[in-house]
């Protein structure tokens, strides 16, 4: 089983502050950069993976997605979907990504937001995916950058120069990795690039597009603190057709 980590007070309580829970979409920078690579959902069946407070579930509606089913380990996290969500066609689930298993052919897009570096066997992951997945479905991801995740003390230090600079260590050894981010001990599991992308093309998914967000000038401008993601990509995003 994952490790419930959101549904530790601590946790939650500093997690729900953050720009991205507080603004939902809006305050994500790396939501426009996404939303130029999701299709379009008209009439489609969407699964949200880690679905969170329900903020992309809701839009997937607005964009006119037929349905939208929202799976999350946490309680925390699905009772504030839940609460925030008065639309019908879209459902919340406590599941764990680890054991979720989807009827075949169930959806014709499968999304998630920085949910899956919290999987051990991202393997069965994208397997049960593909089976979930219409023909030509699409499944659109995001998560942390295997260069941001790598580091066994991931932390910026102060070059020669003065000039920020993120640590890669350890990037060969794929597995565990325990961060001490809102609370203590947060397990999430460090994968190559390599691996990731490979795995998802063995399973019979095609690559339409990844991009390694960076803020635009713009977004800098107007929230100066993003400057130091130009340093290092923290995200990864992925893009990919069932074939």
């Amino acid at each position: 089983m994952s490790q419930n980590i959101y549904d530790n007070p601590a946790f939650f309580a500093g997690y729900s502050q953050l720009p991205r829970q507080v603004h939902g979409l809006a305050g994500a920078p790396e939501w426009p950069a996404i939303r130029s690579m999701l299709p379009d959902v008209t009439g489609k069946r969407v699964a949200d993976l880690g679905c969170g407070f329900g903020w992309a579930a809701r839009w997937f509606r607005e964009q006119g997605a037929s349905s939208v089913h929202g799976f999350d380990l946490s309680q925390n996290m699905i009772a504030r979907a839940r609460a925030d969500t008065s639309d019908p066609a879209i459902t919340y689930q406590i599941a764990d990504l680890e054991t979720l298993d989807l009827p075949t052919a169930a959806c014709e897009l499968v999304y998630s937001a920085l949910a899956f570096h919290y999987v051990r066997d991202f393997g069965r992951l994208i397997r049960m995916i593909h089976a979930a997945l219409v023909p030509a479905g699409d499944l659109v991801f995001t998560i942390e950058h295997p260069i941001f995740m790598a580091a066994a003390h991931p932390h910026w230090v102060l070059d020669e120069d003065g000039r920020k600079t993120w640590p890669v260590n350890g990037y060969a050894t794929e597995g565990e990795r325990r961060t001490d981010w809102f609370a203590k001990g947060v397990l999430k599991y460090h994968r190559r690039l390599a691996t990731t992308l490979n795995i998802l093309t063995d399973t019979g998914f095609t690559l339409r597009r990844i991009d390694e967000f960076a803020p635009t000038q713009e977004q800098i401008a107007q929230m100066p603190t993003l400057a130091e993601e130009i340093e290092r990509p923290m995200m990864l995003l992925v893009s990919a057709t069932r074939t």
